[in-house]
Protein backbone atom coordinates (compact mmCIF):
# COMPACT_ATOMS: atom_id res chain seq x y z
CA UNK A 1 0.00 0.00 0.00
CA UNK A 2 1.46 3.49 -1.08
CA UNK A 3 2.20 5.89 1.98
CA UNK A 4 2.68 9.56 1.66
CA UNK A 5 6.13 9.11 2.22
CA UNK A 6 7.08 6.25 -0.23
CA UNK A 7 4.64 8.78 -2.93
CA UNK A 8 7.64 11.85 -2.02
CA UNK A 9 10.25 9.71 -1.95
CA UNK A 10 9.47 7.88 -5.09
CA UNK A 11 9.14 11.63 -6.87
CA UNK A 12 12.27 12.72 -5.53
CA UNK A 13 10.72 15.75 -3.85
CA UNK A 14 13.37 18.24 -2.41
CA UNK A 15 13.71 18.19 1.24
CA UNK A 16 15.40 21.61 1.24
CA UNK A 17 13.24 24.52 3.01
CA UNK A 18 10.42 22.24 4.94
CA UNK A 19 11.47 22.24 8.18
CA UNK A 20 9.32 23.44 11.15
CA UNK A 21 9.98 27.15 12.05
CA UNK A 22 10.58 28.08 15.51
CA UNK A 23 13.45 30.10 17.47
CA UNK A 24 13.09 28.17 20.65
CA UNK A 25 11.78 24.83 21.44
CA UNK A 26 10.08 23.93 24.93
CA UNK A 27 9.67 19.89 25.18
CA UNK A 28 8.19 18.34 27.90
CA UNK A 29 8.46 14.62 28.65
CA UNK A 30 5.12 12.65 28.82
CA UNK A 31 5.03 9.37 28.36
CA UNK A 32 2.10 7.32 27.42
CA UNK A 33 -0.34 7.08 24.17
CA UNK A 34 -0.51 10.56 22.18
CA UNK A 35 -3.41 12.42 20.42
CA UNK A 36 -3.10 13.65 16.70
CA UNK A 37 -3.11 16.72 18.69
CA UNK A 38 -0.86 15.75 21.55
CA UNK A 39 -0.42 19.10 23.79
CA UNK A 40 -4.13 18.44 24.15
CA UNK A 41 -4.77 14.63 23.42
CA UNK A 42 -2.20 12.76 25.87
CA UNK A 43 -1.87 11.93 29.94
CA UNK A 44 -0.88 15.91 29.96
CA UNK A 45 -3.77 18.02 31.70
CA UNK A 46 -5.32 18.71 27.70
CA UNK A 47 -6.21 22.32 29.74
CA UNK A 48 -2.29 23.24 30.53
CA UNK A 49 -1.75 21.77 26.92
CA UNK A 50 -4.36 24.47 25.19
CA UNK A 51 -3.07 27.21 27.86
CA UNK A 52 1.04 25.99 26.68
CA UNK A 53 0.19 26.52 22.85
CA UNK A 54 -1.75 29.49 23.48
CA UNK A 55 0.94 31.00 25.23
CA UNK A 56 3.59 30.08 22.98
CA UNK A 57 1.42 31.56 19.91
CA UNK A 58 3.41 34.24 17.80
CA UNK A 59 6.55 34.13 20.82
CA UNK A 60 9.04 32.32 18.52
CA UNK A 61 8.39 29.35 20.73
CA UNK A 62 7.13 25.79 19.28
CA UNK A 63 6.20 23.37 22.46
CA UNK A 64 6.44 19.58 21.75
CA UNK A 65 6.06 16.85 24.27
CA UNK A 66 9.02 13.87 24.21
CA UNK A 67 9.14 10.30 25.68
CA UNK A 68 12.05 7.85 25.95
CA UNK A 69 12.12 5.39 23.01
CA UNK A 70 10.78 1.80 23.54
CA UNK A 71 8.53 2.26 26.72
CA UNK A 72 5.52 0.83 27.60
CA UNK A 73 3.20 2.79 25.77
CA UNK A 74 0.63 2.82 29.33
CA UNK A 75 2.86 4.02 31.08
CA UNK A 76 2.18 5.99 34.21
CA UNK A 77 2.57 9.76 34.28
CA UNK A 78 5.66 10.73 36.50
CA UNK A 79 5.93 12.53 39.33
CA UNK A 80 8.73 13.96 37.88
CA UNK A 81 9.69 14.98 34.03
CA UNK A 82 12.36 16.61 31.92
CA UNK A 83 11.82 19.43 30.76
CA UNK A 84 14.37 21.03 27.73
CA UNK A 85 14.71 24.82 26.16
CA UNK A 86 16.58 25.22 22.89
CA UNK A 87 17.12 28.21 21.03
CA UNK A 88 18.27 27.78 17.89
CA UNK A 89 19.50 30.98 16.48
CA UNK A 90 23.10 30.72 14.86
CA UNK A 91 25.94 31.85 17.20
CA UNK A 92 23.57 32.34 19.72
CA UNK A 93 21.97 29.06 20.63
CA UNK A 94 22.05 27.06 23.60
CA UNK A 95 19.95 24.04 25.43
CA UNK A 96 18.73 24.06 28.75
CA UNK A 97 17.34 21.04 30.78
CA UNK A 98 15.23 20.73 33.84
CA UNK A 99 13.22 17.97 36.09
CA UNK A 100 10.10 19.52 37.02
CA UNK A 101 7.32 18.08 39.44
CA UNK A 102 4.32 20.52 37.93
CA UNK A 103 4.65 21.46 34.47
CA UNK A 104 2.01 23.64 35.13
CA UNK A 105 4.44 26.30 36.14
CA UNK A 106 5.76 26.66 32.74
CA UNK A 107 3.00 28.84 32.38
CA UNK A 108 5.01 31.60 34.63
CA UNK A 109 7.60 31.85 31.66
CA UNK A 110 7.63 34.68 30.23
CA UNK A 111 7.37 33.28 26.14
CA UNK A 112 8.23 35.90 24.07
CA UNK A 113 11.48 36.23 26.07
CA UNK A 114 12.50 32.40 25.59
CA UNK A 115 11.71 32.93 21.92
CA UNK A 116 13.92 35.82 21.24
CA UNK A 117 16.76 34.15 22.81
CA UNK A 118 16.81 34.99 27.07
CA UNK A 119 16.81 31.65 28.97
CA UNK A 120 17.10 33.52 32.15
CA UNK A 121 13.40 33.47 33.29
CA UNK A 122 13.27 29.85 32.15
CA UNK A 123 16.44 28.99 34.59
CA UNK A 124 14.37 30.82 37.78
CA UNK A 125 11.19 29.34 36.98
CA UNK A 126 12.42 25.59 36.91
CA UNK A 127 15.94 25.60 38.11
CA UNK A 128 17.25 24.67 34.88
CA UNK A 129 21.02 24.46 33.81
CA UNK A 130 23.05 24.42 31.19
CA UNK A 131 22.92 20.90 29.21
CA UNK A 132 26.23 18.98 29.73
CA UNK A 133 25.53 16.14 27.81
CA UNK A 134 24.88 15.02 24.30
CA UNK A 135 22.79 17.16 21.50
CA UNK A 136 19.01 16.26 21.80
CA UNK A 137 18.63 13.81 19.22
CA UNK A 138 14.26 13.98 18.02
CA UNK A 139 12.42 11.19 15.81
CA UNK A 140 9.00 11.63 14.82
CA UNK A 141 7.00 9.11 16.21
CA UNK A 142 3.58 9.96 16.57
CA UNK A 143 1.40 7.63 14.33
CA UNK A 144 -1.73 9.39 15.29
CA UNK A 145 -0.76 12.01 13.34
CA UNK A 146 0.27 10.50 10.26
CA UNK A 147 1.12 6.50 10.34
CA UNK A 148 4.16 6.76 8.60
CA UNK A 149 5.65 8.39 12.14
CA UNK A 150 4.83 5.21 13.78
CA UNK A 151 5.90 2.71 11.10
CA UNK A 152 9.53 4.57 10.08
CA UNK A 153 9.92 6.68 13.34
CA UNK A 154 9.74 4.72 16.42
CA UNK A 155 12.13 1.84 14.89
CA UNK A 156 14.50 4.36 14.22
CA UNK A 157 14.19 6.25 17.85
CA UNK A 158 14.38 2.50 19.09
CA UNK A 159 17.67 1.88 16.97
CA UNK A 160 19.44 4.69 17.90
CA UNK A 161 18.94 4.52 21.87
CA UNK A 162 19.68 0.37 21.83
CA UNK A 163 22.89 1.62 20.01
CA UNK A 164 23.39 4.01 22.70
CA UNK A 165 22.88 7.38 21.61
CA UNK A 166 23.04 9.37 24.21
CA UNK A 167 19.75 12.06 24.40
CA UNK A 168 17.46 10.53 21.60
CA UNK A 169 13.74 10.84 22.47
CA UNK A 170 10.74 10.40 20.22
CA UNK A 171 8.53 13.85 20.19
CA UNK A 172 4.96 13.85 19.07
CA UNK A 173 5.51 16.59 16.11
CA UNK A 174 8.25 18.45 13.71
CA UNK A 175 6.45 18.79 10.81
CA UNK A 176 6.46 16.85 7.73
CA UNK A 177 5.37 13.56 7.64
CA UNK A 178 5.82 12.52 4.29
CA UNK A 179 9.78 12.91 4.63
CA UNK A 180 10.12 10.34 7.45
CA UNK A 181 11.70 9.16 9.43
CA UNK A 182 12.11 13.33 10.50
CA UNK A 183 15.03 14.31 12.92
CA UNK A 184 15.67 17.43 14.30
CA UNK A 185 19.17 17.67 16.30
CA UNK A 186 19.35 20.56 18.97
CA UNK A 187 20.56 23.06 19.92
CA UNK A 188 21.68 24.14 16.27
CA UNK A 189 17.88 23.35 15.33
CA UNK A 190 18.85 21.43 11.88
CA UNK A 191 16.11 19.12 11.05
CA UNK A 192 15.97 16.00 8.69
CA UNK A 193 14.28 13.31 6.50
CA UNK A 194 14.16 10.00 5.13
CA UNK A 195 17.12 8.91 7.50
CA UNK A 196 18.76 5.88 8.98
CA UNK A 197 20.89 5.04 12.21
CA UNK A 198 24.05 5.58 9.98
CA UNK A 199 23.25 8.90 8.67
CA UNK A 200 21.85 10.08 12.00
CA UNK A 201 25.17 9.30 13.92
CA UNK A 202 27.18 11.06 11.54
CA UNK A 203 25.47 13.84 12.03
CA UNK A 204 25.58 14.04 16.00
CA UNK A 205 29.33 13.24 15.33
CA UNK A 206 29.65 16.23 13.24
CA UNK A 207 27.77 18.67 15.91
CA UNK A 208 30.43 17.35 18.69
CA UNK A 209 32.74 19.23 15.78
CA UNK A 210 30.47 22.40 15.85
CA UNK A 211 29.80 20.97 11.91
CA UNK A 212 26.22 20.41 10.36
CA UNK A 213 25.72 17.60 7.74
CA UNK A 214 23.83 19.09 4.60
CA UNK A 215 23.16 15.25 3.63
CA UNK A 216 19.14 15.23 3.64
CA UNK A 217 18.87 18.24 5.82
CA UNK A 218 15.43 20.10 5.49
CA UNK A 219 16.90 23.43 7.15
CA UNK A 220 17.69 25.14 10.16
CA UNK A 221 14.03 25.73 12.28
CA UNK A 222 15.35 29.63 12.84
CA UNK A 223 14.56 31.19 9.51
CA UNK A 224 11.72 30.92 7.86
CA UNK A 225 10.91 28.34 4.84
CA UNK A 226 13.41 30.39 1.89
CA UNK A 227 15.52 31.35 4.68
CA UNK A 228 15.94 27.59 5.43
CA UNK A 229 16.74 26.84 1.25
CA UNK A 230 19.30 29.81 0.96
CA UNK A 231 21.27 28.95 4.04
CA UNK A 232 21.79 25.76 2.74
CA UNK A 233 22.53 26.30 -0.93
CA UNK A 234 25.27 28.90 0.70
CA UNK A 235 26.31 26.19 2.75
CA UNK A 236 27.18 23.63 -0.27
CA UNK A 237 28.24 26.41 -2.29
CA UNK A 238 30.67 28.10 -0.15
CA UNK A 239 31.48 24.78 1.20
CA UNK A 240 30.89 26.06 4.57
CA UNK A 241 29.95 23.38 7.11
CA UNK A 242 30.88 24.77 10.28
CA UNK A 243 27.83 25.45 12.59
CA UNK A 244 26.88 28.66 13.99
CA UNK A 245 28.60 31.09 11.52
CA UNK A 246 25.83 31.77 9.15
CA UNK A 247 23.18 33.44 9.21
CA UNK A 248 19.95 34.73 7.19
CA UNK A 249 20.00 38.90 7.74
CA UNK A 250 16.88 39.56 4.97
CA UNK A 251 14.70 38.38 3.26
CA UNK A 252 12.94 40.51 0.74
CA UNK A 253 9.49 39.47 -1.93
CA UNK A 254 7.09 37.36 -1.09
CA UNK A 255 5.98 34.35 -2.52
CA UNK A 256 6.22 32.74 -4.92
CA UNK A 257 10.20 34.87 -5.29
CA UNK A 258 12.12 35.78 -2.65
CA UNK A 259 16.04 37.23 -2.29
CA UNK A 260 17.29 36.07 1.05
CA UNK A 261 20.59 37.76 2.23
CA UNK A 262 23.11 35.57 4.26
CA UNK A 263 25.76 36.38 6.39
CA UNK A 264 29.22 34.86 7.33
CA UNK A 265 30.53 35.63 10.68
CA UNK A 266 33.72 36.52 9.10
CA UNK A 267 32.29 39.25 6.99
CA UNK A 268 31.25 37.52 3.73
CA UNK A 269 27.41 37.51 2.11
CA UNK A 270 25.67 36.27 -0.46
CA UNK A 271 22.57 36.81 -2.29
CA UNK A 272 20.32 34.21 -2.79
CA UNK A 273 17.20 33.91 -5.24
CA UNK A 274 14.65 31.56 -3.72
CA UNK A 275 11.34 30.62 -6.04
CA UNK A 276 8.49 29.05 -4.39
CA UNK A 277 7.54 26.19 -6.90
CA UNK A 278 4.42 23.43 -6.83
CA UNK A 279 5.56 19.69 -6.38
CA UNK A 280 4.24 17.62 -9.45
CA UNK A 281 2.09 15.68 -10.02
CA UNK A 282 -0.16 15.64 -6.68
CA UNK A 283 0.75 13.50 -4.01
CA UNK A 284 -0.65 13.37 -0.14
CA UNK A 285 0.58 15.39 1.66
CA UNK A 286 -0.25 12.78 4.43
CA UNK A 287 -1.45 9.24 4.64
CA UNK A 288 -5.20 9.36 4.19
CA UNK A 289 -5.09 12.85 3.00
CA UNK A 290 -6.04 14.38 -0.39
CA UNK A 291 -3.67 14.61 -3.51
CA UNK A 292 -2.25 18.14 -3.36
CA UNK A 293 0.49 19.54 -4.68
CA UNK A 294 3.11 21.04 -1.88
CA UNK A 295 5.20 24.14 -2.06
CA UNK A 296 8.62 23.47 -2.50
CA UNK A 297 11.79 26.23 -2.38
CA UNK A 298 13.92 26.19 -5.05
CA UNK A 299 17.05 28.10 -5.40
CA UNK A 300 17.48 29.93 -8.50
CA UNK A 301 21.03 31.47 -8.08
CA UNK A 302 23.27 31.89 -5.40
CA UNK A 303 25.83 35.19 -5.94
CA UNK A 304 28.39 36.50 -3.54
CA UNK A 305 28.20 40.48 -2.65
CA UNK A 306 30.96 42.19 -1.25
CA UNK A 307 30.34 43.54 2.35
CA UNK A 308 29.86 47.78 2.54
CA UNK A 309 32.57 49.00 4.75
CA UNK A 310 31.27 49.38 7.77
CA UNK A 311 28.45 47.09 7.38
Amino acid sequence: MSTCTSASRDLDEPLAGTAATARTWLLVEQPGPWGAKALTSSRLDPALGRALEAAATDTGVRVALIRRPGRPADRQVPGRRRVYAAHTVPGASWLRESVEGDPARLLDLDFRALGAGDHSGFDRVTGASAHRGAPLTLVCTNGKRDRCCALLGRPLAQELAASGVDGAWEVTHIGGHRFSPTVLVLPYGYAYGRVEAPLVKEILSAVADDRIVTERCRGGSAWERPGQAAELAVRTAAREFTAGVLSVVRTEGAAPRWEVTVAHADGRGWRVTVAQGASLPARPESCGAALATPARMDVVAVREVTPTPGG
